[in-house]
């Protein structure tokens, strides 16, 4: 009959037993199921950009000097609201408006002048328009008188060569011959005479008409210089007016002012100093920048992403949902951009504020952990690395 301790021994030797195949069962479950996992579960595999950025999708506008100057206004101040044309800085203009104020009092006296030469210019014109005229008059009356003496010559000199046949004939006694040839003569050099008279009032008409349009001539080419003064004047008011305007600074967009240099009254700009930037108004996204070989071909419109910010942790706040919408097709810098939305849905609690850092994660393919073991030892006999994350998510 067996004894109680060798019966104890049996029955915890089966138990042990039982405890052995149990353990083993479940190890070879958990293998398969490994394996099958291993073989047929799908990975999510991101890229995963070097820099991230939210901006606002209008870009910042950066506020310049376009002079050195000294600074007498300023208004800068950081995260103040500006509207477009307000003025920011202004800078010491005090030459430039003594200069405008001397060409405008030149500009003033110019117009006068030239208001009183044209004045003279159509009073000269009026004047000689009623010479004219009045010459015109004058020549057609001594062409008349003319006209009248030259037939009365002609008279004369008809009747001196009847009387001269009679004379020949013995008719005439020789006193009234010579008369009559006295008279033709006489009517002769008055005609000749008021011809003469008649030629030169035809060239005094013309010689004062000549110096009466090369007077007019000069008067309007003296206006014509006034003109070209005024013109120059006017150009050199209109450069001094923009010189003092370019030197008040004015907010190019409205906006926020997201950055300001350390701008005193009394300091000096330079030109081309960024003094200032403004961050206008609307709906935030994501800029980053990828390696070309995560990018090209991998990335494209429409993929989701997820931007983790480096001020704040992912394990206490999250990450903000995005989708991309954008992707370059040349390199820059090295890098490729790439351009994302921010879901609207986001249920992170951070801050949602233009220029915060972070880096994106792109998801660009879902995978088997196999492939994804078996593409890694590849890479890793090539020689080459990849900056990759992974989310292993079972198959729906």
């Amino acid at each position: 009959m067996p004894s109680p301790f060798f019966r104890s021994e049996r029955f915890l030797e089966s138990e042990t037993f039982k405890r052995d195949t149990w353990g083993l069962l479940i190890a070879a479950v958990l293998l398969a199921l490994w394996i099958a996992w291993f073989l047929r579960a799908q990975v999510a595999v991101y890229a995963v950009s070097e820099t991230a950025d939210l901006e606002v999708d209008r870009a910042a506008h950066p506020v310049e000097s376009q002079y050195s100057g000294r600074v007498v206004t300023s208004t800068l101040a950081l995260d103040r609201e500006v509207r477009e044309g307000e003025v920011l800085v202004e800078l010491d203009a005090d030459m430039q408006k003594l200069q405008l104020t001397e060409e405008r009092t030149r500009l003033g006296a110019l117009g006068p002048q030239i208001r009183s030469l044209e004045d003279q210019i159509a009073a000269e014109q009026r004047a000689s328009d009623q010479e004219q005229q009045t010459a015109s008059i004058a020549l057609d009356e001594a062409r008349a008188h003319f006209r009248e003496a030259d037939a009365a010559a002609h008279l004369a000199e008809s009747e001196a060569q009847r009387l001269s046949q009679m004379y020949s004939s013995g008719v005439l006694a020789k006193a009234d011959f010579e008369r009559a040839q006295a008279n033709a003569a006489e009517r002769r050099a008055a005609a000749d005479s008021l011809q003469l008279a008649v030629s030169k009032m035809e060239q005094q008409r013309l010689t004062d008409a000549e110096d009466r349009q090369a007077h007019l001539e000069g008067l309007r080419s003296e206006v014509n210089r006034l003109r070209g003064v005024e013109a120059t004047t006017q150009a050199s008011i209109n450069r001094l007016q923009d010189e003092v305007d370019r030197r008040l600074i004015r907010a190019p967009v409205n906006g926020r002012l997201g950055e300001v240099a350390n701008v005193r009254v009394g300091s000096v700009v330079r030109e081309g100093e960024k003094l200032a930037a403004v961050v206008p108004t609307g709906d935030l996204r994501i800029v980053a920048n990828f390696q070309p070989a995560d990018a090209l071909g991998r990335i494209q419109p429409g993929q989701p992403a997820r931007l983790r910010l480096e001020g704040f942790p992912w394990t206490e706040y999250g990450s903000i949902n995005a989708t991309v919408t954008h992707v370059a097709s040349e390199v820059r810098d090295g890098r490729i951009r790439v351009e994302l939305a921010v879901n609207p849905n986001s249920a992170s609690r951070i801050p949602m504020q233009h220029g915060l850092p972070g880096t994106v994660q792109v998801q660009v393919e879902r995978i088997s952990p196999a492939s994804l073991v078996l593409r890694v030892v590849g890479r890793g006999f090539g020689g080459s690395k990849q900056v990759a994350a992974v989310q292993h998510e079972a198959l729906p």
